[in-house]
């Protein structure tokens, strides 16, 4: 059952903390990490690609793919392009982080594929993969009929909140893992960097809870969406 509270304040504070939380990580990269770079004879920059690519792209653009049927004020069959389009902007930027992970690793003679951070990370990515595949034919093109749509739609609803949520899950994990290694080659434990990783991490987790609250609420509008539902074919 929805809660009674309006999804308007839950959606609102999600993109309020979508900005701060992007604002966080890139002080970090930027300031306290030396900056991004593609190709660099330091190989930490390429690093840095990593985790804004992927907060960026699954967290970010990711969350507001999943409240943008709610929040938008357009016609069901606009916000299903929005939402498609978002996913896929947050797919591409998640596998250009995934590769640069792999790029730094392999430049710098780091193994792959040895932490439970990359082994739920490769396997979110497969999975929103899987969901943005799903999406565009079942319900975008050429578009499945309306007894499959019906019947699968509450699926996959369900399997795409439950991905976000390992997607941000996942994310902690992962600032956890770096900051373990800053610590263990140096860096303060009680330091102002540490704390503003540790602080990034908990306003992306908050920002994931207030993006499955801004859906589980009641729409803002009193009217009788028929986003969540599939209607008979005309």
């Amino acid at each position: 059952m929805m809660p009674a509270v309006k999804a308007f304040p839950f959606t609102v504070i999600s993109h309020g903390l979508a900005v701060v939380t992007l604002i966080m990580v890139l002080i970090w990269t930027i300031h306290f990490r030396g900056g991004l770079a593609w190709e660099s004879v330091n190989k930490s920059l390429i690093f840095n690609v990593h985790p804004v690519f992927m907060l960026f792209g699954l967290i970010i653009i990711g969350g507001e793919a999943i409240i943008s049927y709610k929040s938008l004020p357009f016609r069901k069959e606009v916000k299903k392009v929005i939402h498609l389009a978002l996913n896929g902007v947050a797919l591409v930027l998640g596998i250009v982080g995934i590769i640069a992970a792999f790029k730094n690793h392999n430049e710098s003679g780091i193994a792959n594929l040895y932490s439970l951070h990359s082994w739920i990370g490769i396997g979110v990515i497969v999975l929103y993969g899987i969901q943005w595949l799903y999406g565009f034919v079942a319900f975008f093109y050429p578009g499945g009929s309306a007894d499959l749509r019906r019947a699968t739609l509450p699926w996959h609803a369900l399997l795409g909140a439950c991905v976000y949520v390992l997607a941000a899950a996942n994310s902690a994990l992962g600032f956890l893992e770096k900051l373990t290694f800053l610590q263990s080659s140096g860096v303060a434990k009680y330091g102002t960097e540490a704390l503003l990783v540790n602080f990034t991490a908990i306003t992306t987790v908050v920002f994931a809870v207030f993006v499955i609250l801004s859906v589980i609420s009641q729409p803002s509008s009193d009217e009788h969406h028929d986003d969540y539902r599939i209607h008979s074919a005309k």
